[in-house]
Formats: C-alpha cells, structure tokens, sequence
C-alpha cells in the first residue's frame, strides 16, 4: 500500500496524541525478562493479560529458567497453563521453544527477528514485543487485534492480514517509535476504541480524542 497524501502526518498526530495520553508505554503482562515476556505473549494469545499475569508466577516458580522447561513433562506444563485456553497447543510449542533455545541459542533469547521465529509458537507479533519491550530493538510493528482493528478504523490501513498492516504502518512511524504505537493502540483499544461500541458511538461519554482525526472507517 502506498500511503494517500498527508497519511503519514496525521499517523504522527495520532501518535503525539497517543504518547501524551499514555506517557509511559509498556506491555501489560508482567514479566522480569526476555524469556518471561515471550512466554507471557504466547500465553496472551485468545486470553486476557489479566490472566496470563495470574498463571506466569506459578510457570515460573515451577520451572524458572529455560533449561527447566526444557525438560519439563508437557502435560504437568498443561495443567499450569490449562487456564489461559489453547493449552494443550500452548504447551507444547513453550516446552519446544525452550529446547531449541538451549540447543540452538546457547540458552539466550535470540535477539533478531529472524531467529525469534524460528521457535515454536513464535511469529512476527510476538518477536516485535519481545525485541522491543526486553531489548529494546525496533524491528517491525507489533499487530494483534486492538491494533488490527484501530489501524482500518484510522485509514492507516485497508489490510485485514497483520503481515500487510504491519507493513503498511512502519513507513508512517519513525523507527523509534514503532514499538511505542504497538503500545499506544492497544491502550487505545481497550479504554477507548473498543471492538463493539467505541466512544464515538457513546455520545454520553467524553469525545473520542483522535475523533477529528479519524475517518471512521467500517462505522456507520
């Protein structure tokens, strides 16, 4: 997609907006490290923060280190996860990705996209928060749903496929920014731009703040 004329400036008006709303962004699972939070963000997925965020310090406490899960039992790794839905998948790709980390990575999270996505379980969202939020390396635009669906409704976008908005977001956001705007509309997303009624169908609440910014698309 090439972006429409003007596209880009108002991509970063959107994110000034964005990063004086929520000035300190960060992932909301909790995490002390990169093997934790790519954990963390394989377990998130069809499951709420809030609840990965109540299983991970059991994982953890059971199987600290990535050598521990490695050679852990995959259903004893089943009843611990069996809350965050998908578990018997879940499972099994965490148990893998930890052995190929210590057979592959000498026991380190990989720092490149291209080894990230080698490891079970793990595709292009889940390598972008890791490398941005653990290592602090921009090298793509993490998509999941809160931004899919943002991103269409904002006009940075007429993808529904997460490879093709990801591409289409990078060129309007400076590279130091692509990791803060994961952050930014997922925020976005659950406080203001939600799924079923966002704030601009909700006249009784305050103004959506992005609203002169907006088109509005697939609303009606």
């Amino acid at each position: 997609m090439t972006a429409a004329p003007g596209t880009k400036k108002r991509a970063q008006s959107i994110f000034r907006l964005l990063a004086k709303r929520y000035p300190a962004p960060a992932p909301a699972l909790d995490f002390t490290n990169a093997w934790e939070l790519l954990v963390a963000t394989a377990l998130a997925a069809q499951c709420t923060d809030a609840r990965v965020n109540q299983v991970t310090p059991v994982l953890f406490g059971r199987w600290p280190r990535i050598a521990d899960l490695a050679t852990a039992d995959v259903a004893e790794i089943e009843a611990v996860v069996h809350s965050t839905g998908f578990f018997r998948n879940k499972a099994k790709n965490l148990k893998a990705a930890a052995t190929r980390i210590m057979e592959a990575y000498g026991g380190e999270v990989p720092r490149t996209m291209a080894e990230l996505i080698t490891l079970p379980g793990v595709a292009r969202k889940t390598a972008n928060i890791v490398l941005g939020s653990a290592f602090g390396l921009n090298e793509g635009i993490a998509v999941d749903t809160h931004v899919r669906r943002i991103a269409f409704r904002l006009g940075l976008t007429e993808s529904g496929d997460p490879v093709a908005i990801e591409r289409d977001l990078m060129p309007l956001f400076e590279r130091g920014q692509w990791s803060d705007i994961n952050h930014f509309l997922v925020y976005f997303g659950r406080e203001v731009c939600e799924a079923r009624k966002p704030r601009c169908q909700r006249p009784e609440e305050d103004a959506c703040p992005l609203h002169e910014l907006c088109p509005r698309k697939g609303l009606t």
